[in-house]
């Protein structure tokens, strides 16, 4: 245990529904979008042959959790009602988990709706870009589910977050504004809570790197921290290609995280953040 881990003891499990996930050594969590527009993979599992299929890859390669998402939420990306969201994403959790009913999902939605139906189809965790500043209800909503929850940092909202983002101390900005949302969250009884700097979310390519390297100043929260690069601008626009040959520069941006005290990996390439973990793992002799 490092000496930073002696004066703020983390939390390394949390309960999801019926299942306890451990935290004690970094776990990986597959991105699966049922969208027509994300950066990336969008359109690519819009039917149920190829969403099981990618699923069924995911948790084959090692991953602990899969993230459904339905709204995109790339720069520039204009937010879409609950009611759309649902159609595209209460299918998907659905089948998932009737095909794999011992795998642990999560639901990427800002809907406090989406998430209470998610919840019902199978769901057992909310992935929630806004950190509830989208919909009022969504924070009661978590409470009432009981279920982890994901809290981001976002500057700004996605159609316009990249215009220009600011801050004046950026490490600070970022543990105040957690700080505050933690603390709200805990007086609704939502105590399951993993921290997301929010790469790439209101953040210049600068910003993000200075975040990459500050990472262990977030263990002050005790909390578990998710890290999504995967694929992102900050990794493609760094190395001048496109996301489609961002993989080896992610797998990189992955191992600095983990050796900075990230727990979870958001990542659209399992098999690689997979073996990452237990590189690093090796590396640190399992204190990781």
């Amino acid at each position: 245990m490092t000496i930073l881990n002696t004066f703020f003891p983390q939390i390394t499990t949390i309960t999801c529904k019926d299942k306890l996930l451990d935290l004690s050594r970094p776990q990986v969590m597959g991105i699966l979008n049922v969208t027509p527009d994300s950066f990336y993979d969008g359109g690519q599992f819009s039917d149920a042959t190829s969403l099981l299929a990618q699923a069924e890859k995911m948790l084959r390669d090692g991953a602990a959790i899969i993230d459904v998402g339905g709204m995109s939420s790339r720069p520039g990306a204009k937010m879409i009602d609950a009611e759309e969201e649902l159609k595209r994403v209460l299918p998907a959790i659905e089948a998932i988990h009737q095909k794999f009913p011992s795998a642990i999902l999560s639901v990427d939605t800002v809907h406090s709706k989406v998430a209470r139906y998610a919840v019902a189809a199978g769901a057992a965790m909310v992935n929630d870009i806004s950190a509830g500043s989208f919909d009022a209800d969504l924070w009661i909503t978590v409470a009432q589910l009981n279920v982890p929850y994901v809290l981001m940092h976002l500057q700004g909202e996605p159609a316009t977050m990249q215009t220009n983002p600011s801050y004046e101390n950026l490490v600070q900005e970022v543990i105040g504004y957690f700080e505050q949302k933690t603390a709200q969250l805990h007086q609704l009884g939502v105590h399951d809570i993993i921290l997301d700097v929010g790469f790439g979310f209101g953040k210049t390519l600068a910003h993000n790197y200075q975040l990459l390297n500050s990472l262990p100043e977030f263990k002050i929260f005790g909390l578990p921290l998710m890290c999504g690069i995967s694929r992102k601008s900050m990794v493609y626009n760094l190395l001048e290609v496109d996301a489609a040959n961002a993989l080896n520069g992610s797998t990189v941006a992955h191992t600095i995280a983990l050796l900075n005290g990230c727990k979870l990996l958001r990542v659209h390439d399992v098999k690689e953040a997979v073996e990452a973990v237990r590189i690093v793992g090796e590396v640190r002799g399992g204190d990781i």
